[in-house]
């Protein structure tokens, strides 16, 4: 008896579900034929369209001609190489460090050269040095922009040596 119990529930959750389901399909049968018909009955207009027209902007380059003056000496390099205006990419307490940054920039094809400040201790690599402002401005740029990824080569400076 207890298993005639238990049948007869059975059936009836199941032919319930069957009910909601066979009305979730009717419902779902009729949207979409109603989708069909007003897709069908719509005119379908050629769609014209217009290129845009951009502006070509003019870009400038400025170059940042800014500097600090500091008096200095070659360290490590050729001691003739050191003009008034040079690109400074590192700055060090350490010689040691200093000159380990110089190699690397050689390695990459820079005549770079470790110069000291005598008042300060300070070692600065140089990578490059000019006689002109301008030029030297123009040479840290360009080495900035061989190393994008290098945020401590972004900060290259000019260096004026009194």
């Amino acid at each position: 008896m207890l298993f005639g119990l238990a049948l007869g529930i059975a059936l009836s959750f199941s032919s319930c579900n069957t009910k909601k389901n066979s009305a979730y399909k009717a419902a779902y049968d009729q949207a979409k034929q109603q989708e069909l018909a007003q897709g069908q009955g719509q005119a379908t207009d050629a769609i014209e369209i217009t290129p845009v027209a951009s502006a070509t902007a003019v870009v400038q380059n400025v170059v940042d001609e800014s500097y600090r003056e500091e008096k200095v000496v070659v360290a490590v390099g050729e001691q003739g190489s050191l003009k008034a205006f040079s690109v400074v990419c590192g700055s060090f307490k350490s010689k040691t460090n200093a000159e380990a940054l110089r190699v690397r920039l050689v390695a990459d094809g820079y005549s770079a050269i470790v110069v000291q400040n005598p008042a300060t201790g300070m070692y600065r690599v140089v990578c490059a040095s000019y006689d002109d402002k301008h030029k030297a401005a123009e040479a840290r740029a360009q080495f900035k922009a061989n190393y994008p990824s290098d945020t401590d080569f972004q900060k290259a400076w000019l260096l004026y040596n009194r």
